[in-house]
């Protein structure tokens, strides 16, 4: 039997359908992983989601793993090798990249960690929506909007309430697979 899945997984494609099995919708609590979910929602902006996702290897590469402090501490040169890496071609999402980290870790001093911060937002508890199709299915939300509006006062950078509702689907603090799909309540 075919498992169902939401309609947004490209069934001819095994990267999304990988993603969204494994990845999308799973409570994420770890502050790597996070920093680099949230790194590549950004990144998203005028891209489809399956560029960003097929390039993934490639970012983790220029930005070794995404690691907080070594991206935090990169340079001007640094982002010239990453643009010859042919990664990115955007050095004003680069250099996002980076700034992101450096509040990141004032971020953590605040809260002590990424995880606590963006999951104060849904009081440490997924939001579950009911999603029958693609009709009800949300791509904002009041949370993501005074989350984006705390992020844009703390100085991030590509951050509109879209990119940080799909960051937050994608995270898991909002479960927005469809009713009948298998992922729903794993």
């Amino acid at each position: 039997m075919t498992k169902k899945r939401c309609a947004w997984v490209k069934l001819s494609d095994e990267t999304y359908v990988k993603y969204h099995d494994e990845e999308w919708g799973k409570p994420l609590h770890d502050d790597r992983a996070l920093f680099e979910l949230f790194s590549l929602e950004t990144q998203s902006a005028g891209l489809s989601w399956l560029t960003i996702l097929k390039k993934r290897e490639n970012y983790r590469k220029a930005f070794k793993n995404f690691e907080l402090s070594f991206v935090s501490n990169l340079t001007c040169k640094d982002i010239d090798e990453i643009m010859l890496q042919k990664v990115i071609k955007n050095r004003a999402k680069i250099a996002s990249i980076i700034n992101n980290a450096k509040l990141f870790e004032e971020i953590i001093k605040e809260f002590g960690s990424i995880d606590n911060f963006f999951w104060s937002y849904v009081d440490n508890t997924p939001i579950v929506n009911h999603i029958e199709d693609s009709k009800t299915a949300h791509t904002s939300s009041p949370i993501s909007d005074s989350l984006t509006k705390a992020l844009k006062k703390r100085g991030f950078k590509f951050v509109g309430t879209i990119t940080i509702y799909a960051f937050m689907q994608a995270c898991g603090m909002v479960n927005d697979h469809k009713m009948d799909c298998w992922c729903k309540n794993i």
